[in-house]
């Protein structure tokens, strides 16, 4: 009897235990693809250069072997090899040109935002930092915007300029290594968009998308959580993309199921002009942005474009595009029909 009542606590050990070596190997499998990946960049950007200093001797050559790697690497590698992350991949082995020098606490994103560090100095103390502390590359890129190394140097008591950081800052998780894009990308798995939509927000988004392209005026699905990456090394996903063949132009749309603000009109301006430097070719017509904001009895939509856009939305856009008032009515009509589907379930 004595033995069963002690049971459920050597259970609940051996739970404890089998748990502690379960996320020992997650962590373990996590930081090794992410240092195997740094590592495959490191000798990337080793090939690069030596490929350029054994080429033709004309100043644009390193220029157009990116431009030509980029076209081959991304058809068959994904968008990890853009061009603009060749250009990054090389800086770093230019950088950290000892293999021996690159730590595997840091993931690609850690060295992207050190990449930006012109001080070499500056650029070893926050690596230093990053490792020591663990910070995220939230906290790390928070650290550098403010000037972090710079205020130690200037301060008279820099014990109160790194108390201050410590406040601020956030740790970096194992697990969170998983979700990198940077890192699904390398492994050739898909990013997993559940971990940035709400279960309503997903339901809405699966009706717009049908809606669209139900309208029968020239939509065609480009993508779900389209990932937009910034020069910083900072992602952003916009919910919807289109390409309407008609009109010849891009249509981002983002959803919000809070109050709308102006950091989401701003947010949305971002992606336009993201679309329009990096994305819209030659003969595009100008981004379209579309924001959807879904909060109960409060359903707001907004169609963003550039200054200089305007007035051909107006006159010629929306031939094209349901109005305002249209994709109102079908976004609450849409929520009113989940939140029923779901009642009935429940019952």
């Amino acid at each position: 009897m004595a033995e069963n009542e002690h049971t459920p606590v050597r259970i609940n050990a051996l739970y404890d235990t089998i748990s502690q070596i379960i996320e020992k190997a997650r962590n373990t499998v996590y930081r090794a693809a992410n240092f195997a990946m740094v590592q495959a960049y490191w000798n990337i950007g080793r090939a690069i250069v030596e490929e350029e200093q054994n080429g033709k001797e004309r100043a644009d050559y390193g220029t157009e072997l990116i431009t030509q790697l980029a076209k081959k690497l991304t058809k068959k590698h994904g968008k990890n090899f853009s061009e603009r992350n060749l250009w990054y991949i090389k800086q770093f082995y230019q950088k950290w040109t000892i293999l021996n020098a690159v730590r595997s606490e840091l993931s690609w994103t850690h060295y992207r935002l050190l990449l930006r560090v012109e001080n070499d100095n500056a650029r070893q103390f926050y690596m230093q930092e990053a490792i020591d502390c663990n910070w995220s590359t939230r906290s790390l890129e928070r650290q550098i915007n403010n000037l972090y190394y710079e205020r130690i140097l200037m301060s008279k008591d820099s014990e109160v300029v790194k108390s201050e950081a410590i406040e601020k800052t956030n740790q970096q998780e194992p697990q969170d290594i998983i979700k990198d894009p940077y890192v699904l990308e390398f492994l050739g798995l898909k990013d997993n968009i559940d971990f940035r939509e709400s279960e309503l927000e997903q339901a809405i988004i699966n009706k717009l998308h049908d809606f669209l392209l139900e309208l029968g005026k020239g939509f065609a699905f480009v993508g779900r959580q389209y990932r937009l990456t910034t020069e910083t090394g900072k992602h952003f996903y916009a919910d919807l993309v289109f390409y309407n063949y008609l009109l010849k132009c891009f249509l981002i749309i983002d959803l919000k199921t809070t109050e709308l603000t102006h950091q989401d009109i701003g947010q949305m301006d971002m992606y336009v002009r993201y679309f329009e430097d990096k994305i819209r070719q030659e003969n595009d017509n100008p981004t379209i942005g579309l924001i959807l904001c879904t909060k109960k009895d409060n359903t707001v939509v907004k169609y963003s474009l550039l200054n200089d856009s305007k007035q051909i939305f107006a006159s010629k856009y929306m031939t094209y595009m349901p109005t305002e008032q249209e994709l109102k009515k079908e976004i609450e009509r849409e929520r009113r029909q989940i939140e029923q589907e779901k009642n009935l379930n429940s019952m």
